[in-house]
């Protein structure tokens, strides 16, 4: 039924009804009721049949209207993400190709042992790999409006596993509707650095990812079996910084727990008493 169509009927079904009524009672029934009497019924089936009929209307019209502001919404989110993806790659993605390119003539100045410049080296292609994987995401992961943010996430996971030769166990009992619009954006871009920290610094192609509900809220944990790494000291990546921010602007618990051969990232919310 269209927009159209419900206004119509909206504006008729009153007038059908009264109309139909007057013609029953003056034909039919006006030896029966007095005219007092009729006057009232006639409120009470103009009422009845107005609270029934354009009750369900005036639901479809609500759920049109509903409708198409999500898909208004949905829009705008869409081309805010490409501007912002367009920005990031005209600007900052230039910016730092340019800059390795200068960091690299500077290599014949320094030698291959040289800390400080490997460090630099090193430092500025994560970023740039960063930059170019956000670019990605901003541009891939709507493309589809239509599915879910389940098979959103499950998408970008077959992804890396294909990219990277990685294999992702997955335990995902969470349903789209457990999380808010903010929470999807959030956990998934943990979930994201999470893996693709295991990418650049496990050593290892196997990832295990669960998630469980809880009473009071969720858990997800992200585990491998590689490397690990000493929490004490000092890294050259951002990835389990970007993780700790959201966590903490979402006000969720995080724990890292590290030792070699085994590295196991926690993220929990508990809903507030």
């Amino acid at each position: 039924m269209t927009y159209r169509q419900i206004k119509w009927l909206i504006l008729l079904i009153p007038t059908i009804s009264v109309g139909l009524w007057e013609y029953v009672r003056h034909t039919v029934l006006l030896p029966y009721i007095s005219m007092n009497t009729g006057n009232w019924l006639s409120a009470i089936i103009v009422f009845l049949v107005t609270l029934y009929f354009l009750n369900i209307l005036f639901g479809r019209l609500e759920r049109m209207q509903q409708e198409l502001q999500r898909e208004r919404s949905e829009k705008a989110v869409l081309e805010e993400r490409e501007k912002i993806a367009k920005e990031l790659h005209d600007g900052i993605a230039q910016s730092l190709f340019f800059l390795s390119v200068q960091v690299n003539k500077m290599g014949s100045k320094f030698t291959k042992d040289d800390k400080s410049y490997n460090k630099l080296k090193k430092t500025l292609q994560h970023i740039h790999d960063d930059t170019r994987s956000a670019i990605q995401n901003l541009r891939n992961l709507p493309a589809q409006a239509d599915i879910s943010w389940t098979r959103s996430l499950n998408k970008f996971l077959n992804e890396m596993e294909s990219q990277y030769n990685l294999k992702i166990y997955r335990e995902w009992s969470l349903k789209d509707d457990d999380l808010s619009s903010k929470e999807k954006i959030e956990l998934f871009a943990c979930v994201r650095e999470a893996i693709i920290n295991v990418i650049k610094h496990a050593g290892t192609n196997e990832v295990w990812l669960n998630t469980t509900s809880t009473p009071k809220g969720w858990i997800c944990t992200i585990m491998d079996k590689g490397a690990g790494f000493d929490r004490s000291q000092t890294t050259d990546g951002f990835g389990l910084k970007i993780i700790q921010d959201r966590a903490c602007s979402m006000e969720w618990k995080l724990t890292i727990d590290s030792i070699p051969g085994k590295t196991t990232v926690t993220i929990e919310k508990e809903e507030k008493e």
